[in-house]
C-alpha cells in the first residue's frame, strides 16, 4: 500500500514528455512538467562590507556517488589571514532530468558544518543556492583541514539527473567596524571520521560513541547535534505503533510509533535530549507540493544544541571522555547522526575542575498509544507525552565557582487517523517546550543569568491514495502545514526577561498526481512560506507563494 516515501519513488517517474512549463499567470496546465528554480523565504546570510577572499572548495559532479564522497582540503586564503568578522559557505547546484531528492553534508576537519538535501529536477533543468554561516567553526578554519562532501546519488536509464555542485567559502576580514565573529575557543568533532563522511547510520538499539579530550581549563561545553531519519523514519510523525502495524500488515504502514527524541551520554551518563524537527524532503508526500518552495529544513538544516556545561568540570580533567549519541527509541529505520562540541576555556587559569551535582535525565519515556475505531470505520491513534529533566554542575574558575543548571520541559501530542485500509492518513502533531539555563557565578543572586529557549514544531498532514485499474494507475494527493517557532529570552540579575531573538517559519503546501497506465494525466501543486525573524532588534520578514510551479507572490512583510 502507498506510503509517502513510496509516492516519492513513483512520482519521480511521472515525467512523460518535455512540455515547456509556463508561468501561473498564463493559466494552469493539467500536468506540471517544468518549474522555476527553487526559492525560499529564509533570510540570506548577512555579509559585512569588508575585505574578503573567496576560495572554491569544490566543483564536483555527483552521479553514481554512493560510497564515493568528494574529498579535499580546505585551506584559509593567504590574502585574508584573519581574524575574520564572518566566514560564509555558498552551496550552488544544477540538475536536469529525473532524480530523487538526495541528502548531502559537508565536514571540515571531521566536524559537520552543513547539512542539506537536493531538489528534484525537471526535464529542462533547475539550479539553486544555499548559504551557511561557518563563523562558529573559526577555530578549525584557521589551519588547513580535511574537507569531505557527501551526496549519494544514482544515475541510470531511469534516474538521469546528475547533481553539478560548486561550493565556495568566503572569509571576511575583521576591521574596526566589523570585529571578529564570536566563536568558541575550541571545536571538537563528535563524528566517526575526518577523511570520510562523519555521520553514523544508526538503527534501533544502536548508539554512536567517540572519545574526546578537551582543554584542562575548560569552563563550558555545548554539543551541536545533527539528526535525521531515513526510509520509514523519514515520515516518523505518521508511523503507527508496532502492534497496529502487526495487526494490519496489508496496510503497508511503517511501525515504531510517532514519538521521537535524540539523546546524548557523557561517559555513559544521560546528559540531555532534544526533539527532532519534522523535516520533509523535496520528494516527500508529493514532489508537486515543493515546486518551487521546499519545506522547512530541506535546504538549510538546523542542528540541535544540548548544553553540556554541567559536565565541563568533569571533562576538564585532561583525560579522554566518551560522548555517545543516542537515536530515538523504537525506530523502524535508520537515523543519520553526528555532532560537534564547542568549548570555551578560562584564559585566567591553566586548570579548572568541578562536578555534576544533579542529573534527572531518564531514558526515552515509554509511550502509550490509544486506538479507537470511529463511526466512519477509521482508526484514530493518539499519544501524549510530558517530559521534564534537569542537569546541574559547577566549575571552579579564575572568576570563582560557576554553577550551571539546565532544565528542559516538553509537551507532545499526536493524533493519526488511518482510514480506508491505510490509504488515507490524517496526522496532527504538536511538539513544544523550553530549555532554561541558569548560570550563577559565586554566591548570591546578584551574579545570576537566566536564558530560556522556547520551541514549537506543529505539523498537520493529510495524504490520500486511490488505486486505479492497473498497478501503475493511481491518484495521490497531499496537504501539509508545518511550522517552526523559536524564541530566546534572557534575564540578568534583578531584571525581567527580554527577548533576544524570534523565528516564525511556516510552510503550507498541497499537491496531486494522477497516473493512468503509467502516464501522468494530472500533476500539479501549490505552496507558500512565511518567515518572520527578529534578532537583536533587526527584523526580517518575507512571504512567498507559488502555484503550478511558479511564484505568484514574493513580498517583504513586517514583524508584527
Amino acid at each position: 500500500m502507498w506510503r509517502p516515501l513510496a509516492l516519492a519513488a513513483a512520482a519521480a517517474l511521472f515525467v512523460t514528455g518535455t512540455l515547456a512549463g509556463t508561468a501561473a499567470a498564463a493559466g494552469p496546465t493539467p500536468v506540471e512538467i517544468n518549474y522555476q528554480n527553487p526559492v525560499t523565504a529564509l533570510p540570506p546570510i548577512a555579509r559585512p562590507a569588508t575585505h574578503s577572499c573567496t576560495v572554491t572548495a569544490m566543483q564536483h559532479d555527483f552521479a553514481n556517488s554512493y560510497g564515493q564522497p568528494f574529498a579535499g582540503t580546505l585551506t584559509p586564503p593567504a590574502g585574508c589571514p584573519g581574524p575574520w568578522s564572518k566566514v560564509v559557505l555558498d552551496w550552488s547546484g544544477s540538475v536536469a532530468g529525473r532524480q530523487y531528492d538526495r541528502l548531502a553534508a559537508v565536514w571540515v576537519g571531521g566536524a559537520e558544518v552543513f547539512r542539506t538535501s537536493t531538489p528534484e529536477p525537471d526535464p529542462a533543468g533547475i539550479s539553486w543556492h544555499v548559504d551557511q554561516d561557518l563563523s562558529a567553526f573559526i577555530p578549525l578554519l584557521r589551519t588547513p583541514q580535511p574537507l569531505v562532501v557527501d551526496l549519494g546519488n544514482v544515475v541510470n536509464t531511469t534516474y538521469t539527473g546528475i547533481y553539478h555542485m560548486t561550493m565556495t567559502v568566503t572569509y571576511y576580514q575583521a576591521d574596526k567596524r566589523n570585529p571578529e565573529a564570536a566563536h568558541s575557543d575550541v571545536v571538537v568533532p563528535v563524528s566517526q571520521s575526518t577523511s570520510a563522511p562523519g555521520w553514523w547510520s544508526l538503527n534501533q538499539g544502536q548508539t554512536a560513541s567517540t572519545s574526546v579530550t578537551v582543554p584542562r581549563n575548560t569552563v563550558d561545553a555545548r554539543l551541536q547535534v545533527y539528526a535525521r531519519g531515513g526510509g520509514c523514519e523519514e515520515f516518523w510523525y505518521s508511523n503507527v505503533p508496532d502492534s497496529y502495524a502487526a495487526a494490519h500488515p496489508d496496510y503497508g504502514l511503517c511501525a515504531g510509533g510517532t514519538y521521537r527524541e535524540v539523546g546524548v551520554l557523557v561517559d555513559g551518563k544521560p546528559a540531555g535530549t532534544a526533539q527532532p524537527f519534522p523535516a520533509i524532503y523535496t520528494g516527500g508526500i508529493s514532489p508537486l507540493m515543493w515546486r518551487p518552495i521546499p519545506s522547512i529544513d530541506a535546504f538549510r538544516t538546523q542542528p540541535y544544541e544540548i548544553d553540556l556545561t554541567p559536565f565541563a568540570g568533569v571533562l576538564a580533567d585532561g583525560a579522554a571522555h566518551t560522548v555517545t549519541l543516542v537515536p530515538p527509541a523504537g525506530i523502524s529505520d535508520t537515523w543519520l547522526m553526528d555532532g560537534s562540541l564547542f568549548v570555551d576555556v578560562d584564559h585566567g587559569s591553566a586548570q579548572t575542575s568541578g562536578a555534576v551535582t544533579e542529573d534527572t535525565v531518564t531514558p526515552s519515556p515509554a509511550v502509550t498509544y490509544n486506538v479507537a475505531t470511529q463511526a466512519d470505520g477509521s482508526d484514530l491513534i493518539t499519544a501524549a507525552v510530558t517530559r521534564d529533566w534537569a542537569v546541574a554542575g559547577y566549575v571552579d574558575t579564575s572568576r570563582g565557582r560557576v554553577y550551571t543548571r539546565v532544565v528542559r520541559h516538553s509537551d507532545y501530542s499526536n493524533s493519526n487517523d488511518v482510514a480506508q485500509a491505510g490509504t488515507v492518513q490524517t496526522t496532527a502533531q504538536r511538539d513544544s517546550g523550553w530549555t532554561r539555563t541558569t548560570t550563577t557565578v559565586g554566591p548570591g543572586p546578584g551574579h545570576r543569568q537566566v536564558r530560556q529557549d522556547n520551541w514549537s514544531y506543529p505539523i498537520d498532514v493529510k495524504s490520500t491514495f486511490v488505486p486505479g485499474a492497473t498497478s501503475d494507475s493511481y491518484t495521490v494527493t497531499g496537504q501539509v502545514s508545518v511550522a517552526r517557532h523559536l524564541a530566546t529570552t534572557e534575564a540578568g540579575p534583578g531584571n525581567a526577561f527580554k527577548t533576544l531573538s524570534v523565528v516564525d517559519d511556516a510552510v503550507r503546501a498541497k499537491g496531486n498526481l494522477q497516473r493512468e497506465a503509467g502516464v501522468a494525466v494530472a500533476a500539479d501543486g501549490s505552496d507558500s512560506e512565511r518567515y518572520v525573524g527578529v534578532d537583536g532588534g533587526t527584523c526580517y520578514g518575507h512571504f512567498i507563494a507559488a502555484d503550478h510551479g511558479y511564484v505568484t507572490q514574493d513580498v517583504a512583510i513586517g514583524c508584527r
